[in-house]
């Protein structure tokens, strides 16, 4: 993974783009600090296509059928006021 200047990026993006392409995510920066990441259209379809959409990540978490919450029924401590 290489580490470009946006600026620098910027004025060699084909080279950039080839660099994604065949060694994997380049991180762009600016002022030093970590700003995006560019990736190749492989490695994004990799990342997206394994996501499941909402409403199977939701019916997919733990059952709950017989869930039952039981009240303490304490009143409290008195508090002199």
């Amino acid at each position: 993974m290489s580490i470009w200047q946006l600026h620098e990026a910027k004025t060699r993006l084909s080279e950039v783009i080839e660099a994604a392409h065949t060694a994997g995510p380049q991180i762009l920066t600016r002022h030093g600090t970590e700003r995006a990441v560019l990736l190749s259209i492989a490695d994004y379809r990799a990342i997206t296509a394994h996501q499941p959409d909402l409403r199977a990540y939701l019916l997919g978490g733990p059952k709950v059928d017989s869930f039952e919450i039981e009240r303490d029924r304490d009143t409290g401590r008195e508090i002199p006021l």
